[in-house]
């Protein structure tokens, strides 16, 4: 494969892998300098590529890898993320005075229920294994085959499929106790808190019904609400939502948020 024809591929699979990236790392200048990496990393070792994965496969692989060595130097977050950051924003005036400005002055802040749905899932995977979590986001959401996601974690088709069984089981079981909108019980309505709160003039039981998973929270099974979310997922990029200002500047404030956590509780 010639440079120019690497770089035309690479510019074509640069937004999933971003978001692949990013959903990984929850860090967005980590995510910036990874893919510029990979790109330095693939571009010197066209030779190594000899097409028995796809070019898809062979660029996450190499991604995958990079990111990995910055992960395994930090600790998992908790199960109960979203409670940590919402108790941190709501003692801090600033986050919101910062929210209402990106709101006023963006075209790319209008609150979304959607969004925040795949804002909630992207925080709360992070208190997976970091096997775990790679096999999920690699199979539910970018669509890799369980062969192809044993070639980019340099693995067995064995472990990849006990990885994702377990981090299937793990999202729905905490889904299920957390997730107002799928369970009448459940103890999380940040969605439509936040609906309030940033988009007040947005009718939150319609905005509600356009979404499949909640339309069939009532008659589907746990199995099948999850599948519902990760379709959810498929459909927004982080980086070109019609939120995207507005969620990165959320995941910016977690990402400080739990990382002051669990320094303070190792």
């Amino acid at each position: 494969m010639r440079k120019e024809e690497l770089a035309t591929e690479f510019e074509k699979i640069k937004p999933q892998l971003k978001s692949f990236i990013l959903r990984m790392t929850t860090n967005v200048h980590d995510t910036e300098d990874i893919i510029q990496d990979t790109w330095i990393k693939v571009s010197s070792k066209i030779s190594s590529f000899k097409e028995e994965s796809s070019i898809k496969t062979w660029l996450f692989s190499i991604a995958s890898n990079l990111a990995i060595d910055i992960l395994r130097k930090k600790k998992r977050w908790s199960e109960n993320v979203t409670d940590i950051c919402k108790e941190a924003a709501m003692k801090n005036p600033a986050h919101f005075q910062e929210v209402m400005k990106i709101i006023e002055t963006s075209e790319y802040a209008k609150f979304e229920i959607k969004e925040h749905i795949a804002f909630c899932f992207l925080c709360i995977a992070k208190s997976l294994p970091l096997e775990q979590h790679l096999c999920l986001l690699l199979k539910e959401i970018h669509d890799f085959k369980v062969k192809e996601i044993a070639i980019i974690l340099k693995t067995t088709d064995a472990l990849v499929k006990y990885h994702l069984h377990s981090a299937r089981q793990k999202m729905i079981e905490l889904f299920e106790g957390r997730c107002a909108l799928i369970n009448q019980q459940g103890i999380c309505h940040q969605c439509t808190e936040m609906n309030g709160i940033f988009n007040p003039k947005q009718n939150v039981q319609e905005e509600l019904m356009k979404i499949k998973m909640v339309r069939e929270a009532k008659k589907a099974n746990k199995v099948h609400l999850f599948d519902l979310r990760m379709e959810v997922l498929k459909e927004i990029d982080p980086f070109n939502s019609k939120a995207h200002e507005l969620q990165l500047h959320h995941l910016e404030h977690n990402r400080k948020v739990m990382e002051k956590y669990l320094k303070e509780n190792p």
